[in-house]
């Protein structure tokens, strides 16, 4: 459990001047910060169109009519409010080398929150296992940001994790298509991006923030060593040495390459983020350049 906040008040200053970014265009309702392709009312001309019977007398430009006796309807583009939602992985593994790497994915879903809250964005942020856990509505304003700080300051890693069933229990649970957030170290035992795949097919933007631990990566142990998965409890012997660990790293390398194709094959985006780097360097590098947040 993270002893005090999981961010202090001088990043949530510098947090306000950012917004939570998608790509895809959504419908939803007015008054967001994300321009959509989507006509309706809004204050950026898009195009005109023929008016038709019941159209709002309201949108027709008056003066093209006067010129050219035909009726044209304005429109203009939307910025619609988009549900943001976040699965925050509560999985054995996120604590299996300590609580950094825990602790550094609940951060960034914190900071991730507060950038929603302040914009005005709808949000809702649950921990996930082998299920859905419990939801956590966040909208208002900044002002909201108390009560889901201490949900996600004390939510506890625990249990296995099934990226497939918590995709299916998503996709029964929310029908509106909006931003997914996934923080997680993506190690299952599944090894597949199909869950990935699955929540894109039903429309929902993904963005993947794989958030791993250097050891994760790059074990630094040698010789013979018995390991034990954290989430089932199977136990392995092997010899460790350097020419295992290259095929390790390359093997988990290849891994987070298939995170990133998936994203990126549907539109989404993937950023990956050492548990070591700061929370601050972390939304101002990583997750700014793949534009999750601008």
């Amino acid at each position: 459990m993270a002893q005090g906040p999981l961010i202090d008040k001088h990043f949530l200053v510098r947090l306000e001047r950012l917004a939570i970014h998608w790509q895809q265009s959504f419908s939803g309702i007015v008054g967001g910060h994300n321009t959509s392709r989507f006509a309706g009312p809004g204050q950026e001309f898009l195009d005109h169109r023929h008016f038709h019977q019941g159209d709002d007398l309201r949108a027709v430009n008056w003066r093209a009519y006067m010129r050219l006796e035909k009726m044209f309807l304005k429109m203009f583009q939307i910025e619609p409010r988009v549900p943001v939602r976040l699965l925050v992985d509560a999985s054995a593994s996120m604590a299996a080398t300590g609580e950094e790497k825990f602790l550094a994915a609940r951060r960034l879903a914190a900071a991730l929150v507060y950038v929603g809250l302040v914009r005005l964005d709808t949000m809702v942020v649950h921990t996930f296992t082998d299920t859905l856990g419990e939801a956590r509505l966040c909208s208002g304003g900044r002002h909201r940001f108390g009560p889901v700080s201490d949900y996600l300051g004390a939510a506890q890693a625990a249990g296995r994790t099934d990226f497939l069933a918590v995709s299916k229990q998503f996709v029964e649970r929310y029908a509106q298509r909006g931003l997914l957030i996934v923080l997680s170290d993506f190690l299952t035992e599944a090894g597949s991006t199909k869950p990935f795949d699955y929540l894109a097919e039903f429309g929902h933007e993904l963005l993947l923030i794989q958030v791993y631990d250097e050891q994760d990566r790059t074990p630094p142990w040698t010789g013979e060593l018995e390991l034990e998965e954290a989430e089932t409890g199977e136990r392995l012997e092997l010899d460790f040495d350097g020419e295992a660990r290259e095929r390790y790293t390359a093997a988990f390398d290849d891994w987070s390459e298939q995170l990133r194709r998936s994203a990126l094959r549907h539109g989404g985006r993937y950023a990956a983020v050492p548990a070591s780097l700061p929370v601050e360097e972390a939304v101002f590098g990583p997750l700014v350049r793949v534009q999750g947040v601008r």
